[in-house]
């Protein structure tokens, strides 16, 4: 890293910055500014905190220090070189962190990912051959000297790489002279997205939501669009134009993915339109990319940027457009660190930056459908798919009717059904929102069922892996032979299907059929995901089995067929969204089928079929749902026509949370607009061995929660030792 030359402390300098650190606090720290240094609010700086030195940004001014404190306060180390984080940035970290209730340093730390690796980027060396061959040869070295045999500069890492040997072995032919070292020059910069590259012909009811895209980014001004279109109906390709005026005008686009996984398709796509692929930024990444895309950013030299919601706090140099595709989806929800939806802070942040945001979904958030219907939003429609194919067709399997045999969880319908497609060669899809093999496992014996240890959860059957496994705190065992309880020997039974246990049963079924497990805990990279995603585009897959993976972003030309396993698994879990993420996963999962040839058909294994959500999905009549469920949230008064923040207290013991939540209870201020519900047990109520009690504060739309909060937990009692108390304001998780 290049640092601007180190001021002595000892320097009588008056002037004094006060800085924002990325650790888990509120206030600024005030700095003395050496002689020579200039430093405005933004810059980036090193600065001594305790014993080592940190990152942090100089967030003010301070016009008038106590000069009495001045011998006490401690000099910036140095500026560094890298941009300064524009005003309008800073203003989002103030907001979020006022907003959520999170320590300003946590939200500033987000825009800070790089660390250390901050600045220019470091020289790198390279090596190639140069001299006589070594006196002493062995297999390693005559391999890396053919990997070199071409006279080219090669990277260190990736010539031993290559050529399977250790950095040792070259570092000894460098000092035998075999081998010489130079500086690499830099990688050149990818060249720019071209928006005259290939665009695409539109559709008559395409063109008129184009040509709202269009005047949208061309507006540059704050507007939020609901771009509203079904599933397969071309809002990317829409999306796009929008991104293509952007680039026209100089500025930089920042499209919001909720999951990395969906980005593959999607880079492929935007080159496709562009030429070339836009820059990524996900957790994914080498921290050589990380540092390499954040100086891109935050140089104006990232023209189009695609990222999960992390990419919201990057420093960019002149943002002109936010893009958040499948706003409706649950992962734009952070739920560690600082609390906050992505999706609403990207509004906050094209509002501060006064710049357009689209949101894109086929199945819009209560929240934006309601602000779409009083004109907050402008809605953008596209109410039918592209290239005129037609919506796939849904109907119910009752399973108290038809339920499939003893033992297995695929009924006789739906594998009939199956059976055709692949006689067609057409693509299935078993759906199934539930990982591993099974949800449970107990003895038949003793009736024994596995928990985990440090958690209030059952332990899943995980048969790829012969091991059972929390999904909250990541404990496992291996499976066992015989029961720990009663010592009985093979009596443990698997208990519920998950996507494992939903292969298992296909490939009895279906003998010659090729099948494909897609689940979040099988995928090792990336890279193998967008491999396995090829396989099914490319047909070599007759039955896929998935997780909610495959609901979104996917395309897959030759898959006209989408079983749902079990419809009514989201509608009994208390949760106030219940309704509404079965009926969006649900749509997104069918709306997989037929988009490119043939006509799709979905197939709900239910209980309930005379459930709202089941009823609407079967009528293709969305109205309906939305009309429902919007006069049953407005009539309980929950989001968007009320708030909600959950306060969840845990400790080591049970009744040390329950007396501290009891206690905050108590303390709470009073007032007739706001309901402080609890304190409760929480539905999970231990996770990695805390216990955990809930509180639910609920009040009317127009009240400053936030603030209210924030009084009653400055008057009120104080977490220490290994009590915890986390605030999460518009809670999207209710366990």
């Amino acid at each position: 890293m290049d640092h601007v030359t180190r001021e002595s402390s000892t320097s009588t300098s008056t002037r004094v910055v006060d800085v924002l650190v990325p650790v888990a606090l509120n206030q600024t720290y005030s700095y003395r500014v050496p002689r020579g240094m200039e430093l405005e609010p933004g810059d980036v700086v090193a600065v001594p905190l305790g014993p080592r030195e940190v990152i942090a940004v100089v967030w003010a001014q301070n016009p008038k220090p106590d000069p009495r404190l001045h011998n006490r306060l401690k000099d910036v180390g140095e500026k560094l070189d890298v941009p300064p984080l524009k005003p309008e940035l800073r203003a989002l970290v103030d907001w979020v962190s006022t907003y959520t209730l999170s320590a300003r340093g946590m939200v500033l730390r987000m825009t800070l990912r790089m660390g250390e690796n901050l600045g220019p980027e470091r020289m790198r060396t390279g090596v190639r051959l140069a001299g006589e061959p070594p006196r002493r040869m062995t297999p390693a070295r005559r391999r890396l000297i053919e990997v070199l045999s071409d006279g080219l500069l090669h990277g260190k890492s990736e010539a031993a790489r290559e050529a399977g040997v250790s950095s040792g072995v070259i570092d000894g032919l460098v000092d035998e002279g075999t081998l010489e070292v130079e500086a690499m020059p830099p990688a050149p910069p990818p060249p720019p997205p071209d928006p005259d590259y290939a665009q695409p012909e539109f559709s008559r009811q395409q063109r008129s939501a184009v040509d709202a895209m269009r005047a949208l980014a061309a507006s540059g001004s704050f507007h939020v669009a609901l771009l509203d279109g079904v599933t397969g109906s071309g809002k990317t390709e829409v999306y796009f134009e929008a991104i293509a005026e952007t680039i026209r005008r100089g500025k930089q686009t920042l499209i919001l993915m909720p999951e990395i996984a969906l980005t593959g398709q999607f880079l492929d796509r935007f080159a496709q339109r562009f030429g070339v692929r836009p820059i990524e930024w996900h957790s994914e990444l080498t921290p050589r990319t990380r540092a390499r895309n954040w100086a891109a950013i935050s140089e104006g030299k990232a023209p189009v940027v695609v990222g999960a919601r992390s990419a919201l706090f990057m420093p960019y140099a002149d943002l002109g457009l936010i893009v958040v595709d499948e706003e409706h989806d649950q992962a734009y929800k952070q739920d560690d660190g600082a609390h906050y939806h992505a999706r609403d802070m990207a509004v906050v942040r094209a509002h501060i930056a006064k710049i357009p945001i689209v949101l894109a979904s086929a199945t819009p958030s209560i929240e934006s459908e309601v602000n779409a219907r009083k004109g907050r939003y402008q809605r953008v429609a596209l109410p039918s798919r592209f290239g005129g194919q037609h919506m796939p067709q849904i109907e119910a399997i009752d399973l108290r009717r038809a339920p499939p045999p003893r033992g297995r969880f695929i009924s006789p319908p739906l594998a009939e059904q199956i059976r055709f497609a692949i006689e067609k060669r057409e693509q299935a899809l078993l759906f199934l929102n539930r990982r591993g093999y099974a949800p449970l496992t107990l003895c038949r014996a003793c009736g024994h069922r596995f928990a985990c240890t440090i958690c209030d959860a059952w332990l899943v059957d995980h048969r790829f892996r012969q091991r059972l496994v929390c999904h909250h705190c990541g404990f496992s065992m291996p499976r066992p032979n015989i029961c720990p309880n009663c010592a009985a020997e093979e009596s443990l039974a698997a208990i519920g299907p998950g996507v494992e246990r939903l292969q298992e049963e296909a490939a009895a079924l279906f003998p010659d059929a090729r099948t494909m497990v897609l689940s979040s805990d099988l995928i090792t990279s990336i890279e193998t995901m967008r491999a396995e995603l090829n396989e099914i585009a490319e047909g070599r897959v007759d039955i896929i089995i998935g997780t909610q993976l495959v609901a979104k972003g996917h395309n897959f030309p030759r898959l006209n067929l989408v079983g749902v396993v079990d419809a009514d698994l989201g509608l009994g879990n208390g949760d106030p969204r219940a309704a509404e993420r079965t009926f969006q996963l649900l749509n997104q999962v069918i709306g997989r089928a037929g988009r490119e040839q043939g006509r799709g058909v979905g197939f709900l294994q239910t209980h309930q079929p005379e459930h709202p959500v089941m009823k609407a999905l079967v009528a293709s009549d969305r109205e309906a749902f939305y009309a429902s469920e919007i006069e049953q949230r407005e009539r309980a008064g929950y989001p968007p026509f009320g708030r909600l923040a959950s306060l969840i207290v845990s400790a080591g013991d049970r009744p040390t949370a329950e007396s501290f939540a009891r206690r905050l209870a108590a303390v709470a201020p009073l007032d007739e607009r706001i309901q402080v519900l609890g304190p409760a047990e929480a539905p999970l109520a231990v996770i990695k061995g805390r216990y955990r009690f809930r509180l639910l504060v609920k009040s009317l739309r127009n009240v400053d929660l936030s603030e209210y909060l924030r009084e009653w937990l400055a008057g009120g009692p104080k977490t220490k030792g290994n009590l915890k108390l986390e605030v999460d304001i518009d809670p999207q998780s209710f366990l």
